[in-house]
């Protein structure tokens, strides 16, 4: 017999777990099924989170809401949403997870976000914990004011992130990992004018020591040194399920929303790094609530 809902949240991140309170406090039911893999939990210490100057771990932020959201009545299981189709013939969606449950919802909120391309070091998870390896220069550049800084990356995701860093730091340092980097002679004068170094030879090690990164060997065997190291690879959307049931995407595959966070396809919503904005715990708490509320006030309009 397929499990009723009013709303199915898929990812179970700061995005999903905010929907997942709010729907909660709504009175309506509310299931999250989450892989375990939100991007939170990579993060060692959040300072720019409000409410926590003295900063927070992301798998203790995402322990917090979970108990939060569980408090309120709300059901968070460990899973994968394998498909999800429109019921076809009433308002709503038909999902299935991957152990083969059939879920009947009448809205879906889909908060899976992103998967980071990550460089192709040794001890990758443990570097980023250390904060020797950072994801992300507007949650934590703060942290590195005047340091050395390499940005590792060889697309336009990485030019802008080398060029957002130079306002923290007069020692930044653009690393392609022997990937030429395809830049227009405007682009090449911003480098030169910012006073960013462009290195377009292979990476052979990142040499630590101490609890810190010491120095990069190239493959010459020249030697930089660095204070830290930000990946900025790009990311790839996890829009999978959105595009099972036709929404709306950009050209990176995030998907498009309205104001109320409702994707082209009625009934189905997305809030988080999925969305095409900007990646931020912030902001995929309130686009989560802007998510939820709509879903709610769509039930109310129509079952009161």
């Amino acid at each position: 017999m397929a499990l009723e809902l009013d709303c199915l949240i898929v990812g179970g991140g700061p995005a999903g777990l905010t929907a997942a309170i709010y729907l909660a406090r709504y009175r309506r039911t509310a299931l999250v099924v989450d892989e375990g893999k939100s991007r939170c939990s990579w993060i060692p210490s959040s300072h720019n989170h409000a409410g926590f100057p003295e900063g927070i771990h992301g798998t203790d932020l995402l322990d917090r809401m979970r108990d939060q959201a569980r408090l309120y009545g709300a059901r968070i299981e460990t899973g994968s949403i394998a498909s999800v189709r429109e019921a076809g013939d009433r308002a709503g969606f038909v999902a299935k997870t991957a152990d083969g449950r059939v879920i009947d919802t009448t809205a879906v909120i889909l908060a899976t976000g992103v998967i980071d391309d990550q460089p192709r070091l040794p001890d990758l998870y443990d570097a980023v914990q250390r904060g020797l390896i950072r994801v992300c220069p507007i949650c934590d550049a703060y942290e590195v004011i005047d340091r050395r800084i390499a940005v590792i990356g060889h697309g336009a995701h990485a030019f802008r992130e080398a060029q957002f860093l130079r306002t923290y730091s007069a020692d930044v340092t653009l690393l392609t990992l022997g990937r030429r980097m395809e830049l227009t002679e405007e682009e090449k004068a911003a480098l030169r004018d910012d006073g960013i170094t462009l290195e377009e030879e292979p990476v052979e090690a990142v040499v630590t020591e101490g609890g810190r990164i010491t120095k990069v060997i190239l493959r010459s065997r020249r030697e930089l040194a660095f204070d830290t190291l930000y990946s900025a690879l790009g990311t790839l959307a996890r829009s999978t399920l959105a595009g099972q049931v036709g929404a709306a995407m950009d050209g990176g595959g995030r998907l498009i929303v309205d104001g109320h966070q409702q994707t082209s396809v009625p009934g189905f919503y997305a809030a988080g790094d999925v969305v095409s904005t900007l990646n931020q715990i912030s902001v995929a708490m309130g686009e989560a609530a802007k998510a939820a509320t709509a879903v709610h006030n769509g039930l109310r309009r129509r079952t009161g």
